[in-house]
């Protein structure tokens, strides 16, 4: 695998969500909606020209770490994001649980 630059992970504020840039190209995201003093992730996604080079996992780890740098607290709607929480205990202390409130708040946010 020859890849030439090391992903780079940015907070793109302004589209709810972290994208992951290899080079000039958006490899993937996950998109998150603010919700009082949390952050909720509801969908990740990498792009089929870049899967199988872990780059959901360092994604997901740098969007997780700004979170945590942010004062806020994660709500992993995303399975992706439930998953990773699961095998990365480092985070559980920033975590919440998925409770029927949030999914129904996240379903009015989601509402265009």
């Amino acid at each position: 695998m020859t890849q030439t630059a090391a992903p780079l992970v940015r907070n793109a504020d302004a589209r709810n969500r972290y994208e992951i840039l290899v080079g000039e190209v958006t490899a993937g995201f996950t998109a998150y909606r603010d919700r009082d003093g949390q952050r909720v992730f509801f969908h990740t996604e990498i792009d089929d020209a870049f899967a199988g080079q872990g780059l959901a996992s360092v994604l997901v780890q740098a969007a997780l770490s700004d979170v945590r740098d942010t004062g806020r607290r994660i709500v992993p709607v995303c399975p992706y994001v439930a998953k990773f929480l699961k095998k990365h205990q480092e985070f559980a202390d920033i975590t919440d649980p998925v409770t029927p409130e949030i999914l129904q708040w996240l379903d009015t946010a989601l509402a265009r």
